[in-house]
């Protein structure tokens, strides 16, 4: 799952977005690049293939891009190979537009031949560059403002996206934009941070916006205001991220598998802790009462990957101790096949980031037919959350 940082303020940029980048490193990537701005000078862009690393050797780890206002981007290949000419940042035809993003555009080729006929060149194989140039395109047609070309950008895109955008005219500002893939925007000293995670940013602030699924946002130096697609703007609250940064990184262990492998006494103990009280297991808090919970005649678990397997080792416990039948779902089979579900029914939905799409697919198809849901998260403020 890709990755991605912004920072703007009064520091240099690009020492902070690699940071933030490092602790994204868990998602896994292929490439890696940054774009940073200073002042009304044009922006630069840097991108490397290969370990971060490669990035950090190429720019001085950071030291010789100058500027106050920056994106960053690790990437995993979906559109095009691994490569530095698909890696993130892109950028229009005149760099009037730079921007990063995480999804996938799944009309990206229907888009880009209406932009190839608008004149547009493409120097990459990748979706991300289309919703770059789409941006652009809106920016210089209507000659608004960036939310305006964002809105009419995002109408016209099929899929899952954050964005995190730079726009020429706007030198210390940066845009950003979701929909079904995660977002935070951070704010401390008179300084914006952007992050597609927590990890990225809680070295620098614990206090948080969850941006929301298709909203936007601008992002000055230690403000931020939000806007709906129909871009009016709109009031969040700003949140305290209470756990510790510790817990998201690698805490001296070589890999991070190695490291959750270790930790699974202490989940555990963490996990039932959180439920413990005057020492009985007391479930209120999960938004079912105890009639509600008798009431569950069928139990399905649904996820992917190895949050799948987890199910399958659920399963057997809880049919064993609860004598209540339990199915196993894969996310991506569950969302295509029009499932018969029991009204009194249990969908739990399990996933790492709480952001898996097809988990999710599966969560709005659970809602949709009234059934009650539960979801197992990593992350708080994840979409599933």
């Amino acid at each position: 799952m890709c990755g991605i940082v912004g920072f703007t303020g009064e520091h240099q940029a690009a020492p902070i977005l690699l940071d933030g980048l490092s602790k994204l490193e868990y998602r896994g990537y292929d490439s890696a690049g940054i774009a940073v701005r200073d002042g009304s000078a044009d922006t630069e862009i840097i991108k490397a293939k290969g370990r971060l690393k490669v990035l950090a050797e190429k720019t001085n780890d950071g030291e010789s891009v100058k500027g106050t206002c920056g994106i960053g981007h690790t990437r995993w290949a979906t559109h095009g190979e691994p490569s530095e000419n698909n890696a993130h940042p892109h950028a229009s035809d005149d760099g009037n537009v730079v921007a990063v993003h995480n999804g996938i555009i799944e009309n990206y080729q229907e888009l880009k031949d209406k932009l190839v006929r608008k004149g547009y060149t493409f120097y990459s194989e990748t979706d991300t560059e289309v919703a770059v140039k789409l941006i652009d395109y809106y920016y210089k047609k209507y000659e608004g403002t960036p939310v305006d070309a964002i809105n009419h950008a995002l109408v016209r895109i099929r899929g899952s996206y954050a964005l995190a955008i730079m726009f020429r005219d706007y030198p210390e500002e940066i845009y950003v934009a979701r929909k079904d893939s995660p977002m935070i925007l951070g704010v401390a000293n008179g300084e914006s941070y952007i992050g597609s995670d927590v990890p990225a940013i809680l070295k620098y602030t614990r206090d948080v916006y969850y941006i929301g699924n298709q909203e936007m946002a601008r992002v000055r130096k230690g403000e931020i205001t939000f806007y709906n697609l129909d871009g009016e703007e709109i009031e969040k609250e700003l949140k305290t991220v209470e756990w510790d940064a510790e817990a998201a990184e690698k805490s001296g262990y070589e890999h991070f598998m190695i490291k959750e492998i270790h930790e699974q006494p202490k989940a555990v103990l963490d996990t039932l802790n959180s439920v413990i009280k005057d020492g009985m297991i007391d479930l209120s808090e999960v938004g079912l009462s105890e009639e509600e919970i008798k009431e569950i005649s069928q139990i399905y678990i649904v996820a992917c990957g190895s949050a799948y397997h987890v199910g399958v080792a659920a399963q057997y416990v809880m049919e064993d101790l609860a004598r209540i039948p339990v199915r196993v779902e894969l996310a991506s089979e569950f969302r295509y096949r029009n499932p018969i579900l029991d009204p009194k029914g249990l969908v739990v939905i399990i996933s790492q980031s709480g952001e898996t799409a097809d988990s999710l697919a599966a969560l709005r198809e659970s809602k949709k037919q009234g059934v009650k849901t539960l979801g197992i998260v990593n992350v708080i403020g994840s979409s599933i959350a």
